[in-house]
Formats: structure tokens, C-alpha cells, sequence
């Protein structure tokens, strides 16, 4: 198993590009399912998560190849609507694919997604959904069996809560139903409107992505397109973080500051300076980084839950006391005991975490959990004093593409092994 020696303390400078997003790339993947002749997804980052999706691609019948940071997929050979359970469990978000598939087949059989053991993720917005445009879904020993023999009808959907992936399966179901689907409390995350952009881009007729109430409006088919996922919001924050932890000034290319409209505060409230222009970001931080007000994860635009752990990294060293609500998933504190490791003094009641911060953290030997928290951990170690060892990189592996090149080269001292 890889793990990364991290040796802390070093100052950053220098640009980096963002990757593309992995939480739009997914959804779009599941996506060309639907589409006719040869997409070109560009922009496309090389992560274990997108590698398990192409991988769902070939077992179904698709044609995938890479060319750099382009996907070249055709889905005219799709014959098979059965996601092994193997493929399954490797990620979360494999579970977007269940919309296309019956879409596309007029039935499915997957088993139940895998993916960070964050709490209960239930999918039952999702197949209550595709049950109200027709589906008929039974459950026998963790396999879901789903039929549309009449085909998918389109119906008004209301969320209980704004869930992406329900969101997505919706939509993905929908394109191609027959009549008009209305979607009430949708998600309104950047990467939900991508996954719009790239299929009407194909033929789809989508209004109202990013807003509370979308509307599909069904169509016969749709064609290929060409497409570049937006740059990943998460990874920016995730490089903003190491800039305010090492007190460095890093200039971040190819993003889109409007997705980072609930970060951008949080650091200017520790004490950075921001400046965007153009497709670019400049994050200037100080010595010593002030403390953070309440931080509560919400459904975008509030906070984001995925920005999280690398934040509370940041506050384990502002002067002061800062304090974190976990409103979206309720095992997403795995990281603290790492924290805590490297130094930090956070205390956990229920969803709520009080973080004092420190003046030093020290290295300390760490295991990652899940994604998100092997970035705070890695976060926390290049502001530490000494040499740190984090194993677990397996799991940053699925969101973040070559993060140790990418930190290496802005300064930091990071090597995989």
C-alpha cells in the first residue's frame, strides 16, 4: 500500500491548475449511456472513482478510451443492464448510473453502491423517484431489480431534501420519458447544471438547472456531444487551505469563483487576501490565520460538506476558537482523531466540533478514512513541525489527481512511497 512522507513547514508559492471536477464527471459519464455516436469529454480527471466508471461503461457494452485529459466514449454497443456488484462498491456514485440504465434499457439490475463510510447516504429519494416515472424496482439480498416495461412517464418530483445524486438519477431518467418532469427542492450544485450543460448539449430540452425547480422536458433521443467539466470547487478549496495553513501566496488557474462564493469568505475571515480574475485565483495568507465564526455544512450554496475536513485542518492553527456543524453526513468527523494526533485540540459533541486552535502542530504518523479526510489530514501535516506519514492515500486517490505532484510543485515537501 502507497502512503505519503510529508516533511512540514514549507512555504508555497508558484500557480497550479485545477483539475476537472469528479463530482461532475460521474453524472456525465452515466450520462453518455443515453447519447448516440462518440462523446469527447474533456477535461476529465484521472481518478480511481472516474477509472470504476469507465469500467461500469465496458461491462455494459461501451466503447472508452483516454487521450490525455479527453474520454472518448460510445455507447452504441450498450446491451447488458447489469452493474456487477463488484463494480458497484467501489464508489458512491455509482449508483447515478441506475436512472440512464433504464433510460436507455428499460431495465437494471445493480446492487447497493459502496464508496467512504460516511453514515447513512439511504437511496431512497432515488427510487421513490424512479418509481413515480414508472419504474417498478423490487429488492431481494442487497440487488435491485428495475423494470419499465410501459416505459418512463414523466411526473412532478418534490425532494424532501436537496439530494444531488437523486437530482441527477431524476434527470437522467427523465431526458428521455415520455412527457414533462418537474423536479421541486432539486440540488442546485454547480455539478448538477454541468450534467444539464452536457445533455443539452446532446439533444435534452433542461429548464431551470441551478434553481430550486427544474423542468425536463422528455425527447425521442439524443445525439453526442462535446463537452469540458468544470473545474472541481473542491480541490480549489482544498489547494486555498494549504496556501492559509503554510501563511503562503499561490495563484490557483481554471476555476470559476462564482462556485467558491461560500469558501472565499471563510478565508478572507481567517485573514487572507483573495483576488479572482479571469479563470484564476490569488490567496495570499498571513502569519498567524484568525479564528473561523460558526462553519455549517449546507446544500449548495451554503458551505460545502466536501470542503469540510480540509477547513477544520485550517482552523486546528488559527488564534482562537472556531466551531464546525455537520449537516449533511453524520460520520464525517473521522479525521479528528488524525487532528488530534498531529496536536489539535478539537472536542466532538454529537454534529458539533470545537476546534482551538494551536500554535504548532508536530508530525505524527496518520490513516486516512475517506477522501475528504485524508485531504485535511495531508492539509494539517504540511503545516506540522517534523515528518509525517499518511497512509490511506488510496481514498484521496479518488478525488484528487496527482495532489502530491500538484503540492510539490508550489513548494510543499511531499512524496509518495
Amino acid at each position: 500500500m502507497s502512503e505519503f512522507i510529508i516533511n512540514g513547514k514549507k512555504r508555497l508559492s508558484g500557480e497550479a491548475e485545477v483539475q476537472g471536477s469528479k463530482n461532475a464527471a460521474l453524472p456525465i459519464l452515466a450520462a453518455t449511456l443515453l447519447t448516440k455516436g462518440e462523446n469527447v469529454i474533456l477535461n476529465c480527471p484521472a481518478l480511481s472513482d472516474v477509472d470504476a466508471a469507465t469500467r461500469i461503461l465496458r461491462c455494459l457494452g461501451a466503447d472508452v478510451s483516454r487521450q490525455g485529459s479527453a474520454l472518448l466514449i460510445n455507447c452504441d454497443g450498450i446491451s447488458c443492464p447489469v452493474v456487477p456488484d463488484s463494480l458497484m462498491r467501489e464508489m458512491r456514485g455509482s449508483i447515478v448510473f441506475l436512472g440512464a440504465m433504464l433510460a436507455r434499457c428499460g431495465r437494471a439490475r445493480v446492487s447497493y453502491p459502496g464508496g467512504c463510510e460516511l453514515g447513512p447516504r439511504p437511496i431512497d429519494l432515488h427510487l421513490k423517484a424512479l418509481r413515480a416515472l414508472g419504474a417498478e424496482i423490487s429488492e431481494r439480498h442487497g440487488v435491485l431489480e428495475c423494470t419499465a416495461s410501459k416505459g418512463l412517464k414523466g411526473a412532478k418530483i418534490a425532494l424532501s431534501f436537496p439530494s444531488v445524486g437523486a437530482t441527477e438519477n431524476i434527470i437522467l431518467a427523465a431526458v428521455c420519458a415520455d412527457g414533462t418532469t418537474t423536479i421541486t427542492n432539486a440540488a442546485r450544485e454547480p455539478e448538477v447544471v454541468d450534467l444539464c450543460d452536457f445533455l443539452c448539449e446532446a439533444g435534452a430540452e433542461i429548464y431551470g438547472a441551478g434553481e430550486g425547480t427544474v423542468v425536463i422536458e422528455g425527447v425521442k433521443s439524443l445525439g453526442a456531444a462535446s463537452h469540458t467539466i468544470i473545474p472541481d470547487r473542491i480541490v480549489a478549496a482544498t489547494l486555498m487551505s494549504a496556501a492559509a495553513v503554510t501563511g503562503s501566496e499561490i495563484v490557483l488557474k481554471d476555476i470559476v469563483a462564482s462556485h467558491l462564493g461560500a469558501v472565499i469568505p471563510v478565508f478572507e475571515e481567517a485573514g487572507c487576501e483573495i483576488k479572482s480574475y479571469r479563470g484564476s485565483l490569488r490567496i495570499k495568507a498571513p502569519e498567524r490565520l484568525s479564528a473561523l465564526s460558526l462553519l455549517r455544512t449546507m446544500p449548495y450554496p451554503g458551505f460545502p460538506t466536501d470542503a469540510q475536513a480540509p477547513l477544520m485542518a485550517v482552523a486546528s492553527v488559527c488564534r482562537g476558537t472556531s466551531v464546525f456543524a455537520e449537516n449533511i453526513f453524520e460520520s464525517r468527523y473521522k479525521h479528528v482523531d488524525g487532528l488530534r494526533r498531529l496536536g489539535a485540540d478539537i472536542d466532538i459533541e454529537g454534529k458539533v466540533a470545537v476546534v482551538k486552535g494551536v500554535e504548532t502542530l508536530y508530525g505524527a504518523k496518520l490513516q486516512a478514512h475517506d477522501l475528504r479526510g485524508a485531504a485535511g489530514l495531508l492539509i494539517a501535516a504540511l503545516c506540522a513541525e517534523g515528518k509525517s506519514r499518511l497512509s490511506g492515500i488510496c481514498y484521496l486517490e479518488r478525488g484528487y489527481e496527482s495532489f502530491e505532484t500538484v503540492l510539490s510543485s508550489l513548494g510543499a515537501d511531499v512524496m509518495k512511497v
